[in-house]
């Protein structure tokens, strides 16, 4: 037999960018997550972060989770199958499933897990998933999971999307999962036309709505909310890392879905149930958004101003109206040279390279919280401006 770690041997492209002094990535924070950090002892602005509505650093929030340590301790150690379930576990998903007008919500340890444990459960072997090709990578191994077949569609693609769903057998069953808010692109799904193509094919729908969440809609409840379509949306999927400042995702639709997938799911079965503090701090963060849905438009109107920014400067980005916005490097390694002089010059962001992005079409990331300040997004704006033209960062001509 050969060596099973004979692949790990070699140079691989982490070694070479790593010699080159460029390497991205597990930069340490030394303090919490806010809009300005600590990252290696240096002063920066945090450019980088899911924290859209800024509750990480919240007071009340921290409050909540310590309060949840001294009364439930640090574990749950159990799944919620078992002797894992809180009497908070069950205030939390009828909180979120009131919120979200949903009947009946299930949670999940990581958001990645939640993709995992709904699409493996939910699909069958005659079942067909249509993915959208710029998907989640925790939506790909969920249907890599499942026994039902994975058809991609072109991003965005609504003919594609057609063609494809017509051309299934008529005797199965297919699941429409795309993410409301593209996690790279910042760019949102058109779920008018996918609800559309569903209710023509008797598809079903299922939207990622981890970047939603607190970011779109008059009140903050995603991207069904953000097109009218709360009702039309089959099973909505998120997670609670982002705007609800803690750790966990979750399922949300009618009770007879989440009762098959809680009693299906190996990995909502087999593994242990969220920890108290980041229950609480989930439901005080979900708490916070209601009582101030201010806070989404607040959001809105940062990275509206650094969109306007940015066209100030003549500075190339997928345009979006959402908090994520994504800045042409066109080339990988610029995205890594970018990341390195950004962050010397106090500013932290994303590189996004191939394959995450076509080759040609290197970005770097950069995403937004609702409690920004102005003056912070123009020193960034300044630096990012330095950057690109020692870079010599220029939009191909061909």
């Amino acid at each position: 037999m050969i060596d099973l770690f004979r692949k790990t041997e070699g140079q691989h492209i982490y070694d070479v960018v790593q010699e080159k002094g460029i390497y991205p990535y597990f930069h340490e924070l030394c303090s919490g997550q806010d809009t300005v950090v600590n990252m290696e002892g240096r002063r920066t602005i945090m450019l980088g972060s899911n924290n859209y509505l800024g509750f990480t650093s919240n007071a009340e929030v921290k409050d909540a989770a310590i309060k949840a340590i001294q009364k439930y301790g640090t574990g749950c150690s159990g799944s919620r199958f078992l002797n894992g379930t809180l009497d908070i576990h069950k205030r939390l998903e009828e909180e979120l499933a009131e919120f979200l007008n949903k009947e009946a919500v299930m949670t999940f340890s990581t958001g990645f897990q939640s993709n995992l444990g709904i699409i493996s459960a939910i699909v069958g072997r005659n079942d067909y998933i249509l993915c959208d090709k710029e998907n989640h990578a925790s939506i790909y191994d969920g249907c890599r999971l499942s026994y039902g077949k994975m058809i991609r569609y072109n991003h965005n693609d609504m003919q594609d999307l057609e063609n494809k769903l017509s051309a299934l057998p008529q005797d199965s069953g297919a699941l429409i999962v795309t993410d409301g808010v593209f996690s790279m692109s910042g760019e949102i799904c058109n779920l008018p036309e996918i609800v559309r193509t569903a209710k023509k094919y008797n598809a079903r729908i299922m939207v990622d709505d981890a970047h939603g969440l607190g970011v779109l809609g008059k009140n903050g409840r995603g991207t069904a909310e953000y097109f009218g379509l709360e009702n039309e949306v089959d099973i909505y999927m998120g997670t609670f890392s982002k705007s609800l400042a803690s750790l966990g995702g979750y399922l949300a639709s009618t009770k007879k879905v989440v009762d098959f997938v809680k009693h299906s799911s190996r990995p909502y079965i087999f593994s242990a149930s969220i920890t108290p503090a980041s229950v609480q701090s989930a439901r005080k963060a979900l708490e916070l958004l209601r009582e101030r849905p201010q806070m989404v438009e607040d959001l809105k109107n940062i990275g509206d101003y650094m969109r306007q920014k940015l066209d100030e400067k003549g500075i190339d980005y997928i345009k979006s109206s959402t908090p994520i916005i994504s800045i042409y490097t066109y080339e990988d390694e610029k995205a890594f040279l970018a990341c390195k002089l950004l962050l010397e010059r106090g500013v932290y962001v994303n590189p996004v390279i191939s394959p995450a992005t076509p080759i040609g079409k290197a970005l770097i990331r950069t995403s937004y919280s609702a409690t920004h300040k102005k003056r912070d997004i123009d020193e960034a704006v300044e630096k990012i401006e330095e950057v690109i033209k020692m870079l010599k960062i220029t939009k191909p001509t061909n």
